[in-house]
């Protein structure tokens, strides 16, 4: 017969043990004055500790004077850690308002924290954050410092104008086609020196097709007679008028950036200086075509002195990207642990979905930083580079697709990025060819093992 050891009696060294056992690290109470706060358009839930008040749940409506109580309630708590999520920008003032009053605040985002036991209240939900702050099982997102956060501010500002503009051109190449003066067809940009012109001769009154084709400029690629036959049209007078509007608006926004465009030099101004050389010591790069929508200003001087090194350098970087990338993610990358981790949250590492010991799938996670898109947009444009990225690019692309290079390669500038900022070391640029001779190289050593399995050997052949 079997032995019963169903009721083993217990030795006293295991009892010592069972009395000496502790809960893990994330399952004890970390925060022990700890708040959560669901965020709303018109009021907030605040939920505390138990034991703190009586009533451990208060709502409070979203004026400046209910948030200076609810500041003040969580004072007479003894609150010292708050955690809220991430709801449009109603979470702005009141995370502003509990960080100047010394609070510590964690901004959460809301599909970490969306499993909620139960419905789904919003009692239920500052409680559940509360409970998961509690226990140290919440993490906040990246908050740059409040003078990055002021240029992000004016960068974002500056990007929705160009976008608003963008509309506003659209609306002037419609109404030119519908007077069927087919200017977007022989010029590559209506809104470039001779477009402008011409535009602006057609509001002010000239129909005459040879005098406005004389506007054009000597850079251009088509005739003075293919520009003269397109602006042979049909002058209506509602055509004219939605023309003359839609570039009224364009000239709005142009000086409206202008403004934002000192505004951003003026707040670059207040970074400290971290280079002891002077800019004027900075490598004349190669003449490149500037970008259109470009500040007015000199860029590149600007995060040279505040960087400590030239971020232009890097393949597919320009200074307006690199402007938009530091107004994100800001100059102390202390933050993120590595360059690996900076990438991940970036969203330009491939994913890890694996069940079962079986991968379901590597796509990238979804991502709608800012600095994300300006690495891809940067990737995007190495295809003709005769450079090492830039030949990474063209053999990925041919590869594997464009989508799939360009996050790759969009890896590599943000890790490149990441390195020259936090160890202040300048790019060295291999070159295409350095590219191209290390990946036979590697190619070759590939091969050879793989010959070497199947009991051959490979042999060079003299050419």
């Amino acid at each position: 017969m079997s032995k019963d050891t169903s009721k083993k009696p217990v030795r006293s060294n295991e009892k010592k043990l069972i009395n000496k056992a502790v809960l893990p690290k994330h399952l004890q109470h970390i925060n022990k004055m700890a708040a959560g706060i669901d965020i709303g358009s018109k009021s907030h839930f605040v939920a505390v500790p138990e034991g703190c008040v009586d009533d451990c749940v208060r709502e409070f409506q979203s004026f400046t004077a209910d948030l200076n109580e609810l500041a003040n309630w969580l004072e007479y708590c003894g609150i010292t850690t708050v955690s809220m999520e991430s709801t449009g920008v109603y979470w702005i003032p009141l995370f502003e308002l509990l960080e100047s009053r010394g609070f510590e605040v964690l901004l959460v985002n809301a599909r970490h924290v969306k499993n909620v036991s139960g419905r789904k209240t919003d009692v239920l939900d500052c409680q559940w954050l509360q409970q998961l702050h509690t226990y140290g099982l919440l993490s906040g997102a990246f908050r740059p410092a409040e003078q990055v956060c002021a240029l992000r501010a004016y960068m974002r500002q500056r990007h929705m104008l160009i976008q608003q503009m963008s509309s506003h051109i659209q609306h002037m190449q419609k109404a030119l086609s519908q007077m069927n003066l087919q200017l977007h067809n022989v010029l590559s940009d209506i809104t470039g020196e001779t477009g402008m012109k011409i535009i602006r001769a057609i509001i002010s009154g000239e129909r005459d097709p040879q005098q406005l084709a004389s506007y054009r400029n000597y850079r251009c690629k088509n005739s003075l007679e293919i520009i003269q036959r397109s602006l042979t049209g049909n002058y209506r007078d509602e055509h004219l008028f939605s023309l003359s509007q839609a570039l009224e608006l364009f000239d709005i926004y142009q000086n409206k950036i202008a403004a934002c465009d000192e505004m951003i030099e003026k707040q670059l101004s207040t970074f400290e200086d971290t280079n002891k050389m002077d800019v004027t010591n900075l490598k004349k790069q190669s003449i490149k075509k500037k970008s259109k929508n470009a500040p007015r200003f000199d860029v590149r001087s600007h995060l040279f002195r505040m960087v400590g090194v030239d971020l232009t350098v890097i393949p597919g970087i320009e200074a307006y990207s690199a402007l938009k990338i530091i107004s994100e993610i800001g100059l102390d990358l202390s933050r993120w642990k590595s360059s690996k981790q900076f990438a991940s949250w970036l969203g330009l590492c491939p994913g890890n979905k694996v069940s079962g010991g079986k991968r379901l799938g590597s796509k990238s996670k979804r991502t709608g930083s800012y600095a994300a898109s300006a690495f891809r947009m940067a990737a995007s444009t190495l295809h003709h580079s005769q450079s090492a990225l830039g030949a990474f690019f063209r053999r990925l692309k041919f590869r594997l697709g464009a989508p799939k290079a360009t996050t790759a390669t969009a890896h590599k500038l943000a890790v490149i990025l990441f390195n020259m900022i936090k160890n202040r070391v300048e790019y060295v640029e291999t070159g295409a060819d350095y590219y191209e001779i290390q990946y036979r190289e590697k190619l070759i050593k590939s091969l050879n093992a793989r010959a070497k399995t199947l009991g051959f050997n490979l042999v060079e052949i003299a050419t």
